[in-house]
């Protein structure tokens, strides 16, 4: 092997640089969340042209196509991007127009009864006889009304500084806004211009990298996308498919909040397999505020679908858009939970369908051994 200087010194200098990583961490640590808070708008905005190209994909595939004029051929893009837009929006504000005011409605109908049940507890605990007599007169003296009044004073008057707090998520808020901002700009040019990006981007790898290289990461990056389009098609699909479910039987099973409760399964159905049980919960609490007995029964008909869910419609439907069998399916779930929480059962799926794709491509793709097993 030969060594040359220009060798010598590129070890020199990752030697040098591992050398100040390590002695100063803190240092390099400051620096390098600084330069990630910097570019989270960047991240945030390829994240969102990655879910609205999907849509706009869509929208460009059917509509404008029979017309040749110039003008509808250069309107086309910004039409389907701003449906796209449109169309994530509107279901974000539908979900949030059918959850928040019912949920904001039972929270006072709850906070109002709620002296009420304590006194009909008390005078169920007092019949049933299981309590000393001293702590039965200590709970019948009890203003219910009056001391739920004064917890809640106390925690109000406990929050500290109220301007303080106030300026802190004013502060906090803002900052999202920018955020978000920035980061829709940045997906709006991302979108605007995805085919000459595209073929920078190639440009600049076919350059300063081996052809055999290249040709990999680029099967690589089209193997990828496609498992993450078709897992987010798959996931969507499953979540309105579930929502309806939810939906249909509890119009069936007469219980309240069907269409509100629905639309809230579906949209916390997202997240794979824990996501139905979040809107179960939330779900639950709307309808104990009407019927404990009604509230019960919706947590048997959710778990009973969740099992439905779980075993048979998420696997086929998500399974099989990604081209992941039914085992690999729960397993990437289950350890990608395990690992980073909600974003490794969103991650967790399309990077174990992209792992198995190329893997089996690999194994079909080298010569087969014959192996003989003693009888």
């Amino acid at each position: 092997m030969n060594v040359t200087w220009k060798t010598c010194v590129r070890v020199g200098i990752s030697v040098f640089i591992l050398y100040l990583c390590i002695f100063y961490w803190q240092n390099a640590a400051g620096i390098l969340a600084a330069l990630l808070g910097a570019v989270t708008p960047l991240f945030l905005g390829c994240a969102i042209a990655y879910f609205v190209n999907i849509l706009m994909s869509l929208y460009e595939s059917h509509f404008f196509i029979s017309s040749n004029r110039t003008f509808v051929q250069k309107s086309r893009r910004p039409v389907c991007m701003v449906l796209a837009f449109a169309t994530l929006l509107a279901i974000m504000v539908l979900v949030v127009c059918l959850v928040v005011p019912q949920l904001s409605s039972c929270i006072q109908l709850l906070l109002s009864a709620l002296p009420g049940v304590m006194e009909s507890l008390t005078n169920g605990i007092e019949k049933l006889n299981i309590l000393p007599e001293n702590v039965m007169e200590s709970l019948s003296a009890v203003d219910w009304q009056t001391r739920i009044g004064e917890v809640l004073k106390s925690v109000i008057s406990g929050l500290g500084n109220v301007m303080g707090i106030l300026g802190a998520m004013i502060s906090t808020v803002l900052s999202g806004v920018v955020t978000i901002f920035m980061a829709v700009i940045f997906a709006i040019y991302l979108l605007a211009g995805k085919e000459k990006l595209g073929q920078q981007s190639k440009r600049l790898m076919c350059r300063y990298m081996s052809k055999n290289l290249y040709e990999k990461c680029i099967h690589f990056l089209t193997v990828l996308n496609a498992c993450f389009r078709n897992y987010i098609v798959g996931q969507c699909t499953e979540a309105v498919i579930l929502g309806l479910l939810c939906m249909g039987g509890m119009f069936l099973l007469r219980l309240p909040y069907a269409a509100m409760v629905g639309a809230l399964i579906a949209f916390t159905a997202l997240i794979p397999v824990a996501g139905a049980y979040i809107g179960a919960g939330v779900g639950a609490f709307m309808i104990l505020t009407v019927s404990p007995g009604k509230a019960v029964v919706f947590l048997i008909f959710i778990v009973v679908l969740q099992q439905l869910e779980g075993n048979l419609i998420y696997p086929r439907v998500v399974g099989s858009s990604i081209g992941l069998p039914a085992l690999w399916v729960l397993a990437a779930v289950t350890v990608g939970g395990g690992i980073m929480g909600i974003g490794g059962m969103l991650l967790g799926v399309p990077i174990a369908a992209t792992a198995y794709q190329l893997l089996r491509e690999d194994v079909y793709r080298s010569p087969r051994v014959e192996i003989s097993v003693d009888k």
